[in-house]
């Protein structure tokens, strides 16, 4: 029975489920996107992050787990969240030499991490750098429209035997999130309610006794959200492509929103905390300042006569550009949290 038809069967028998459920299944059951054998973040997979664009990326963010290990001392710990294929450690540990340890739930994953430490849950007590890049826009969330100015939840539920969207009665919960988090959404709006993400910074907070978190996604706040909401953001990945409808092929594809940042600052009011962009930060760490020496370094090598220095120089420029595209992966936010 396939993943599609185990959901199916869920629901002949229990009847709708909520958005949240059927995400989880999809993305993390043992057929589901992640939670089966094949990788999914490498250019033969069906997405790259900046990690897999560019080594540069760790290489430039550990000089931020340096400015915090020198700012709170041993014992440190550098704890990468949904780690993936290890990339983004490899490389920062290319830079430093801190303890590090991954944190991956996927066992295809899990493997290409080796030889670097690898566990499935956060530790109890954390102290040193929390990263986590990419890994909210994945936690399940419930989906939810503007209806007659009213909310509504949509569930997975069978019509004529296919899985569609359901009409249900919001819950509490789900109410109080939108209520604080969605902002002055349109009729017709469609919004992500992202629980699961909250209550995941709420505990990754709760274990750390000192240092910083930083968290890397794509997504807003709630306020810059708005245009987006006609539709949502709610979407798949395949094949490095956009995928089908998000209830078409559970298991098969990548199923993601943008990251709501106003709940997520929520979170952390009452802790040192600060939301920039992706370029933004890379800047500060020093790499804008590298990318003037790759286009320093390019024309030098062109000068000499020197092809393969020139085009080492030029591809490390290229990957400096990409990451702080300021219309691509530098408009990425990072969420920083201090204690």
């Amino acid at each position: 029975m396939t993943l599609k038809e185990r959901i199916t069967a869920t629901i002949a028998a229990e009847g709708p489920i909520p958005f949240e459920r059927f995400m989880a299944m999809s993305l993390y059951d043992k057929e589901g996107f992640f939670g089966g054998e094949t990788l999914r973040s490498e250019k033969a997979g069906d997405f790259l992050t900046s990690p897999e664009v560019s080594p540069l990326f760790g290489a430039t963010l550990a000089r931020f787990v340096e400015e915090e290990n020198s700012r709170i001392g041993a014992p440190f710990q550098l704890v990468e969240v949904g780690a993936g294929t290890g990339s983004l450690l490899r490389a920062l540990l290319g830079e430093s030499s801190v303890d590090a340890l991954a944190v991956e739930v996927s066992p295809a994953a899990r493997k290409s991490i080796d030889p670097i430490p690898v566990a499935e849950t956060l530790p109890t007590e954390l102290r040193g750098v929390v990263l986590a890049n990419e890994l909210l826009d994945n936690l399940p969330m419930a989906l939810a429209q503007r209806v007659d100015g009213e909310w509504r939840e949509r569930w997975v539920g069978l019509v004529s035997g296919n899985l569609e969207f359901v009409d249900i009665a919001p819950r509490p919960e789900v109410v109080a999130w939108l209520t604080q988090n969605a902002g002055a959404v349109p009729e017709g709006g469609w919004v992500e309610v992202q629980l699961a993400a909250e209550a995941w910074l709420r505990d990754c907070v709760s274990r750390l006794i000192s240092g910083a978190i930083v968290l890397i996604d794509y997504g807003d706040t709630a306020e810059n959200l708005l245009p987006r909401r006609k539709d949502g953001t709610l979407r798949t990945y395949q094949a490095h492509h956009l995928g089908p409808h998000p209830l078409d092929e559970p298991g098969a594809t990548d199923i993601t929103a943008d990251v709501n940042f106003t709940a997520l600052l929520r979170v952390v009011e009452t802790f040192d905390h600060e939301l920039v962009r992706q370029d933004d930060l890379l800047s500060r760490l020093g790499l804008r300042d590298s990318l003037s020496e790759y286009r320093m370094g390019e024309l030098e090598a062109a000068r000499r006569g020197d092809d393969q220095e020139r085009i080492r120089f030029r591809s490390l420029k290229t990957e400096a550009e990409t990451l702080l595209h300021p219309r691509g992966l530098g408009d990425f936010k990072a969420l920083i949290v201090r204690k």
